[in-house]
C-alpha cells in the first residue's frame, strides 16, 4: 500500500494529525481508511470494512465503540489513558471546593436578585455559609493518573488523604497517603470521597445503600469517572437524608436534573485545549506504530500492551487471534512453524484474545491457524 488511509470521525486537534508521517495520509471517506480516530461520535452502529485495520479514541472512556465486534474483526482500539488526567483532576478539585463552600447554590441565587442587590445579598449570604477543606480527609478510590493527582492536591490544600489502591500508585503521586487494605476500612473516616475506577462487573453500581450507610454522615461524594458506578437512586435517598451533603459529577444524566444535593456539570472533564490536544497525539502515534510496526500500545480489546522493536533484515508477521481453548498453544505453534527463521517474538493473551509479533528471515512463509481473526506481513 502506497499509505496507509486516516479518517476522524469528530473535529480532533491538528496537534496530533500533524504528527502524520509522509506514510500516513487523511481521508475523508471513512470507508476506506485503514485508521479512524475519534473522540465522542458513537459507532456501534456502524459497519466497518475490511481495510479499517484500528481505532484511536482520543480519550480514556470507549463506551462509544463496540470494542468485542471490533476484536472479532480484528480491528485494534486503542485509547488514551492518562492524557487528559490533569485535566479531569483540576475539574474534582474544583468540584470539591464548589461543594464545600455552597459555590453553585449560591451564584445560582444570587442570578435571581434584582432591586436593591447589595442588601440582599449582605441578608442572604448566610445560607450559603459552608466549610473548609483543609483540615478534612479526603478518601481517594482508585489512586491511578488521575486520583494521584487529586491526592497530591489534596495534601497541598492541607488535607489529611487516604487512599484504597488494588494495584500500584500512579508514579506521579507524591502525596503522603495513606492507604487501606479495603474500601469499607477507609470511608468511614472520610469527608470527601472521590472515585477514579473503571466501569466493569465488580464496580458497577458499587455505590449503593449498603455503601453509603459506611460513609460518615454529610460526606460530599464525587464522582468524576462513570455515571454507573452508583445507584441512582440510592444517592439520591442519601442526599434527601442528610446522609449525603453533595453528589458532585462531571457526568449529567437526565435523573439528575433538579435534585437537590446533585452538582453535575456537562461532561467538562477533557474539554480544555491541552487535554484534547494530548490525548489527539497519543492517539495518532499509537495507530501509526500500529500500522506501520505492528506494536500495540494501550489496546482495550487485544491485551493492552505487546511490542517488539525492529530488527534489520526481517519481515515482521503480526497476528490478531480468537481462540477459545489454550492460547499458550498457539503461542507454541508459531513458534515451532517459524523455528530457526524466528529471530524476535513477542505476545500477550487474554481471555479469547491474543496478539502474537514474529520477527523472521526474509521470505519466510507467514504462520496459518483457524484462530486467526487477522494476518498481517509488514
Amino acid at each position: 500500500m502506497d499509505k496507509y488511509l486516516i479518517g476522524t470521525l469528530n473535529n480532533i486537534s491538528s496537534k496530533g494529525l500533524d504528527r502524520l508521517t509522509d506514510k500516513f495520509a487523511l481521508t475523508e471517506d471513512v470507508d476506506k481508511a485503514n485508521g479512524i480516530i475519534v473522540r465522542s461520535f458513537k459507532m456501534h452502529e456502524m459497519d466497518f470494512s475490511d481495510d479499517l485495520l484500528a481505532i484511536g479514541r482520543a480519550g480514556a472512556g470507549f463506551n462509544n465503540i463496540p470494542i468485542d465486534k471490533c476484536a472479532d474483526k480484528g480491528i485494534v482500539v486503542f485509547n488514551t489513558p492518562g492524557a487528559n488526567s490533569n485535566a479531569v483532576a483540576e475539574l474534582a478539585v474544583a468540584g470539591m471546593i464548589m461543594g464545600a463552600r455552597n459555590i453553585y447554590e449560591g451564584i445560582a441565587w444570587g442570578q435571581t436578585l434584582s432591586g436593591d442587590v447589595a442588601s440582599e445579598v449582605e441578608k442572604g449570604k448566610k445560607q450559603f455559609a459552608g466549610t473548609e477543606i483543609a483540615g478534612k480527609t479526603l478518601g481517594v478510590i482508585g489512586v491511578g493518573a488521575i486520583g494521584a493527582k487529586i491526592a497530591n492536591a489534596g495534601e497541598a490544600l492541607g488535607m489529611k488523604v487516604l487512599g484504597y489502591e488494588p494495584f500500584t500508585p500512579h508514579p506521579c503521586l507524591t502525596a503522603d497517603v495513606k492507604f487501606l487494605d479495603t474500601i469499607e476500612e477507609m470511608i468511614p473516616d472520610c469527608d470527601y470521597i472521590t472515585i477514579h475506577v473503571p466501569s466493569n462487573d465488580t464496580t458497577r453500581g458499587m455505590i449503593n445503600k449498603d455503601f453509603i450507610a459506611k460513609m460518615k454522615d454529610g460526606v460530599i461524594f464525587m464522582n468524576y469517572a462513570r455515571p454507573d458506578l452508583i445507584v441512582v437512586d440510592d444517592v439520591v435517598e442519601a442526599l434527601e437524608s442528610g446522609k449525603m451533603r453533595k453528589y458532585m459529577t462531571d457526568l449529567l444524566e437526565p435523573e439528575y436534573i433538579g435534585k437537590k444535593g446533585i452538582v453535575a456539570t456537562p461532561h467538562l472533564g477533557a474539554s480544555t485545549a491541552e487535554a484534547e490536544e494530548n490525548c489527539a497525539v497519543m492517539a495518532t502515534d499509537q495507530i501509526m506504530d500500529y500500522l506501520e510496526n505492528g506494536n500495540l500500545v494501550n489496546s482495550v480489546n487485544f491485551l493492552g500492551r505487546v511490542t517488539l522493536e525492529r530488527k534489520a533484515g526481517t519481515d515482521r508477521h503480526c497476528f490478531l487471534v480468537k481462540c477459545e481453548k489454550d492460547q499458550a498453544a498457539v503461542e507454541e505453534k508459531i513458534k515451532s512453524f517459524y523455528g530457526a527463521n524466528l529471530e524476535g517474538f513477542a505476545g500477550s493473551k487474554r481471555n479469547d484474545y491474543g496478539y502474537f509479533i514474529a520477527d523472521v528471515k526474509a521470505g519466510t512463509e507467514p504462520f496459518n491457524c483457524d484462530c486467526i481473526v487477522r494476518a498481517r506481513c509488514l
